[in-house]
């Protein structure tokens, strides 16, 4: 029964609710831990059954096989997929190929990313050049990743504009390729690493670094013993996200890698043009699993806790 309002003496009362609307609202304003399972209800149950549910029919569908012969994909528990990925030396080139430009794009992009960060939280004292610089360093995000990925082939292609640049200094453009990939995806994801590093190093106390320099500490020394460990985590959350972009891009692999492959590009042409969906999935549990195997690493260095 729904709320009454009752005249008593010229003066409105308003009486409780009552019922099982009431009896819940009850419920729920004694229980916090109530209030928070019925908040985030929706979006466990996105998690759970959307994310971990199509993770859990990849993982079964990478132990089917397609029959050569029919080409429909028998339901039947085979290792086969993962033991030609193991063993065809192929694939296994493809994988160090791809864990390495991952490493390289996130190397590079933290040792770019810690001083730009630097500059424009403790380099800058003009707030509106320190907005404008966030703006700039974020406006790749905004432009399409298609454009993008087609600007940078026709820089590196072989009658680009790189190569018109270096031709009358002797140089040429390294082409379309590795190096052309390996520059384009660290011109895409360096914002994921700057952007978390410059909000570590905007938490960081300049007390803390004039205490460095107070007590005698060389730049480089107090960089090196008390800032870098302090704005580590950022780097960290940055790397995370570098690391695991490069690790599934296939489209600009496409568009500036020519005949360079990386794993996700085992994924797409087993989806798209073999048609081979066991194949592809178990292709793809390979970029997961090296995912949590690197969570799991960072986790270790205790720099998640500090986030």
């Amino acid at each position: 029964m729904s709320s009454q309002g009752l005249t008593s003496g010229g003066r409105s009362v308003t009486t409780a609710p009552s019922g099982v609307l009431a009896r819940t609202t009850t419920a729920l304003s004694r229980n916090p831990r109530a209030r928070l399972a019925l908040l985030l209800s929706a979006p466990m149950f996105w998690l759970v059954v959307l994310y971990l549910g199509s993770l859990a029919t990849m993982f079964a569908a990478s132990v089917w096989q397609v029959d050569s012969f029919t080409g429909q994909v028998q339901r039947t528990f085979t290792w086969d997929n993962f033991h030609t990925l193991l063993t065809n030396s192929v694939y296994r080139t493809i994988a160090l190929r791809t864990v390495m430009v991952a490493l390289i794009v996130t190397v590079l992009s933290a040792v770019i990313a810690v001083p730009v960060a630097l500059l424009m939280a403790k380099g800058l004292r003009s707030s509106r050049t320190r907005a404008l610089l966030v703006i700039a360093i974020s406006m790749p995000l905004w432009a399409n990743y298609l454009v993008k990925g087609y600007a940078w082939r026709i820089m590196f292609d072989e009658r680009g504009v790189l190569d018109w640049a270096l031709h009358p200094l002797g140089g040429h453009t390294p082409g379309l390729g590795l190096t052309a990939t390996t520059v384009a995806l660290l011109y895409l994801w360096l914002p994921y690493m700057i952007l978390p590093v410059y909000a570590a190093f905007e938490r960081l106390p300049n007390s803390l670094i004039d205490a460095a320099f107070d007590l005698g500490g060389r730049p480089w020394f107090a960089f090196r013993t008390v800032i870098l460990p302090l704005v580590m985590p950022g780097v960290i959350a940055g790397s995370i996200f570098t690391f695991s972009l490069t690790l599934g891009d296939y489209i600009m692999v496409k568009i500036v890698g020519r005949a360079t492959q990386l794993y996700a590009n085992v994924v797409y042409d087993n989806i798209g043009v073999a048609g081979d969906l066991p194949f592809a999935a178990a292709a793809a549990v390979f970029p997961v699993l090296v995912v949590v195997g690197y969570l799991v690493a960072v986790r270790r260095t205790g720099a998640l806790e500090s986030l």
